[in-house]
């Protein structure tokens, strides 16, 4: 059986346990999360979070790109968001390769190179800090309250980084 057949066993089960139930669009704590997507990072259970209590935006390394400050804007202006969270984790893949050495090596071998950052940092303190100044600093993102923090992907503990 293929992981996706799987996957939709899982959903069938699911469906069969919950039911249909009416959830609010608009998350219930008012919160924005920019996060990592990597899959160790379970910030529902580190949280205490719940279903329909927060957006959670996902990307490689929870970089401020582009789509995710459109995100941040939409989830905002259309669905009441006030506050966002940057969360950034220990060990992250983003931290084992040089950024002009990866994209000539993808240039090689696809004949075409990324038009875009692909995120390579060294320290994660830093990031979490420019990533949050990205934030701050943008126009289309109300910076009433965006706080940066780490997490451990060993042992769950979240860290603040002040700027």
């Amino acid at each position: 059986m293929s992981v996706i057949n799987e996957l939709i066993a899982h959903n069938r089960a699911y469906v069969d346990r919950h039911g249909h139930r009416e959830m609010a669009t608009s998350p219930q704590l008012h919160l924005a999360v920019l996060t990592c997507m990597d899959s160790r990072l379970d910030l529902f259970g580190a949280l205490g979070l719940n279903l329909g209590e927060a957006h959670l935006i996902r990307n490689a390394g929870g970089l401020a790109t582009d789509d995710a400050v459109r995100s941040l804007l939409l989830s905002q202006w259309l669905l009441g968001t006030r506050v966002v969270m940057v969360i950034h984790h220990t060990r992250c893949g983003l931290e084992t390769f040089d950024e002009e050495e990866l994209a000539n090596d993808i240039e090689a071998s696809l004949g075409a190179r990324p038009p875009f950052r692909l995120g390579a940092y060294r320290d994660v303190d830093d990031d979490v800090r420019r990533t949050v100044e990205t934030l701050r600093s943008s126009p289309f993102v109300d910076s009433t309250e965006i706080r940066g923090f780490v997490f451990s992907v060993d042992d769950g503990d979240l860290r603040e980084i002040l700027n």
